[in-house]
């Protein structure tokens, strides 16, 4: 990957139409009260360079690199201070948190590459902040992000609501050290600087199990090539086990949902459980579970200590969950890895449906492949999930795993090969644990 080149003159060039460069110079400069007159303006806190996508916050932050830095202040903890305070105006002003730049960075991507950890903090709780507030409006939309779970968008009309108010009432103008009069930023709508992933696929749950799917190489893929389940799961699958079921213990009562390559399936089965239940929604899924390759077909289901001991519940779980519910089914360990649902799906499950199926000292799990696609998503839904968890009546301890990205690292190449989008990212996963509280 190229250098980035963080200087004024490379991300707000010359070109930048005037109106833009008033807010992002007033940013840079860390300049609160040339600034703060702009931002009365509807959107102007949003605005970005039409060629590089620089937002106001891009633009504070950035001005910290140690190569801009001289040209503010000559002690580096007085110029991230100063930006710390223009970049909590931004967010009051409605600036949105995850928007990205030419360089498919968002504000926080900035400034965790620069090492800049107060400023990314306040993305990060900005963030928070959004999501939180699109749960309690049932208006929620997925952060930017490609995970091949979770198809994040951009976070528009709520982040308005989540980081908005009214503009202060003095005026301001372009000149950073000038007198402000009554100046009104007027930004051209055919100047919008368009993102790289702004037209990403749409992966939804409707369309996954209409699709075809193919187990070749290591891998399960749908017909859009998109990453089902993939065998470098499998070393964050083995740890799931052993958090979800300590000592690997024998006899317990275990539910997955989505069985995918059957890996933590297969993990499950070793520790010879009492109870084992499996629900599956995809055709193709369940046609290779009865086949006479896997382990988990007919001659599994009959194998149990008793009739309905060891059962693959075909459909949806929203469908399934009900049902077991009825019959008074329990569990001492859960595990949670659909495809082509979005968050509010796995926050249905163990807001409305985990508390009823986990054993007093039973254990909840999940893939955590939120927002895995950049580090500041991971941090925020780790975050937001925590909370709901919470809410929900659930606590929750993390396990940071190491990800070996020797094969992880470039998109297409690896353990990418053949796959359309590289959902995970991270050279660290967070794996949940959850148990009742109390």
């Amino acid at each position: 990957m190229a250098a980035i080149d963080d200087s004024v003159d490379a991300r707000i060039p010359a070109s930048c139409p005037a109106p833009i460069s008033q807010i992002l110079y007033s940013a840079w400069h860390h300049d609160l009260a040339s600034l703060k007159p702009l931002l009365k303006e509807p959107e102007s806190a949003r605005v970005q360079e039409p060629t590089t996508g620089e937002s106001p916050l891009h633009a504070a932050i950035r001005a910290c690199a140690p190569a801009n830095q001289g040209a503010l202040a000559d002690d580096a903890n007085d110029v991230e201070e100063q930006a710390k305070a223009v970049v909590h105006e931004l967010f009051m002003s409605g600036a949105i948190w995850n928007g990205l730049d030419n360089n498919d960075e968002t504000p926080g991507c900035v400034a965790a590459r620069l090492g800049l950890n107060g400023l990314y903090t306040l993305c990060v709780e900005a963030g928070v902040r959004a999501e939180l507030l699109f749960g309690l409006l049932d208006g929620y939309e997925e952060l930017e992000s490609d995970d091949g779970e979770d198809k994040e968008e951009e976070n528009g009309a709520a982040q308005d609501e989540a980081e908005g108010k009214e503009g202060d009432s003095a005026n301001g103008n372009a000149e950073i050290d000038g007198t402000a009069e009554d100046v009104e930023v007027v930004v051209d709508s055919e100047q919008t600087f368009v993102p790289k992933r702004a037209a990403g696929p749409d992966v939804n749950s409707k369309d996954y199990l209409r699709s075809d799917l193919t187990y070749s190489d290591g891998k399960l893929v749908d017909s859009a090539q998109n990453g089902v389940m993939m065998a470098w799961e499998t070393s964050i699958m083995r740890a799931s086990v052993e958090a979800l079921l300590p000592g690997l213990a024998v006899g317990r009562r275990v539910l997955n949902i989505g069985f995918g390559m059957g890996i933590i399936d297969s993990m499950f089965a070793e520790t010879r459980p009492s109870k084992h239940h499996i629900i599956e929604a995809h055709p193709a899924v369940l046609e290779h579970i009865n086949s006479p390759e896997s382990k988990f077909g007919k001659e599994w289901e009959s194998s149990g200590s008793s009739e309905g001991a060891y059962k693959v519940h075909s459909g949806k779980w929203q469908e399934v969950i009900p049902k077991l519910l009825e019959q008074g089914e329990t569990y001492d360990a859960i595990y949670f890895d659909t495809f082509g649902e979005d968050y509010s799906q796995l926050r249905m499950f163990f807001t409305e449906y985990v508390p009823g199926l986990l054993e007093e000292q039973g254990r909840f799990g999940f893939f955590n492949g939120l927002g895995a696609d950049r580090k500041i998503c991971y941090d925020v839904y780790t975050q937001v999930v925590e909370m709901h968890l919470s809410d929900a009546g659930l606590d929750v301890e993390w396990q940071e795993l190491d990800v070996d990205m020797k094969d992880l690292a470039k998109e297409g190449e690896g353990e990418w090969e053949g796959v359309k989008r590289r959902y995970w990212t991270l050279d660290k996963y967070r794996l949940p644990t959850c148990t009742l509280m109390g």
